[in-house]
């Protein structure tokens, strides 16, 4: 199977532009797809509708959640559809199941008090010329990685990815690469443009070298890693007093929507921002806009205190 395996995870790279942990997530999930299938004396040309019910049943004994086991019928289904569509199989065995039903969970978020805690918690220290310009630095970076990701929206993954040509002075937007290889522009605020120019000037400070990241890395990518800066986000959210289990860079992107919808912002112009492919993936952030209206209801209507 790990020849038809390549074959698929190729397709989705080149024609769907899938990013490295999307085919990766892809190449777990066939895999163990494939031993299910070997312990039936099956294969990915013989497997039948049935083995795949049988194959979710067994997903399901081993106690994996409604969203894992919707993951990976997704993943057989597309692998199938594939392998019917190139003539490699003579039919779609998995055309016909449906997937398990499931409540869409609503976002994280965090008030707006919240994330100005935040924010001020990570400048604290950045004007201090009694501490040491490599901790001075360490904290600008911090402040302007948070404060990109509220002002933005931006997924960690296409922050991290930044040239050190979007801190230009009179940069007013930034052209981002999203998922599927997509650009977006989206606007910069005066907090984020003022965040990334105290960092690069600390870099110079510090005698960094060059590097064309807005934040470098001596890692393999040569920039910093999705990893570091959710350490250092959860770190920064208990020195705010906030729990860190509730706080991530995600955590981050939910809000900067949620309180743009909150302040009146059009549905489709958040969905841009976000480089939603699909409106119904921004619509879940009405909830806060529900919420919004119950208040006013509450607050506003004369009869809301009567029994």
């Amino acid at each position: 199977m790990a020849g038809e395996v390549d074959l698929f995870l190729d397709m989705m790279a080149a024609e769907r532009g899938a990013a490295r942990n999307t085919l990766e997530a892809y190449r777990r999930d066939l895999e163990d797809y494939d031993g299910f299938l070997g312990s039936q004396g099956a294969g990915p040309k013989t497997a039948t509708t049935a083995v795949i019910r049988d194959y979710l049943a067994d997903c399901r004994s081993r106690g994996l959640q409604t969203a894992s086991v919707a993951r990976r019928l997704s993943a057989v289904r597309q692998f199938h559809r594939f392998l019917y569509g190139e003539g490699i199989s003579k039919d779609d065995p998995a055309a016909v199941l449906e997937g398990p039903k499931r409540g869409r969970p609503l976002p994280k978020t965090l008030g707006m008090q919240e994330v100005e805690k935040l924010l001020a918690v990570s400048r604290e220290g950045i004007d201090d010329p009694e501490r040491p310009v490599g901790d001075r630095l360490r904290a600008a970076r911090l402040a302007c990685l948070l404060e990109l990701l509220y002002a933005t929206g931006l997924r960690v993954s296409e922050l991290i990815a930044l040239p050190v040509a979007a801190a230009r002075r009179d940069q007013r937007f930034l052209v981002v690469r999203g998922k599927g290889n997509k650009e977006r522009i989206v606007p910069l605020n005066q907090a984020a443009k003022a965040a990334m120019v105290a960092y690069l000037a600390l870099r110079e400070a510090a005698g960094l070298g060059p590097s064309k990241w807005l934040f470098p890395s001596s890692g393999e990518s040569g920039h910093l890693t999705r990893q570091h800066v959710g350490r250092e986000l959860k770190a920064v959210a208990g020195a705010a007093g906030l729990p860190a289990a509730k706080v991530s860079p995600h955590v981050l992107r939910h809000a900067f929507a949620s309180h743009l919808l909150q302040n009146g912002a059009d549905l489709r112009a958040v969905q841009q921002l976000l480089g939603h492919a699909d409106i119904a993936t921004t619509q879940i952030y009405t909830h806060v806009l529900d919420e919004r209206l119950k208040s006013l209801v509450r607050d506003l209507h004369p009869l809301s205190g009567e029994d």
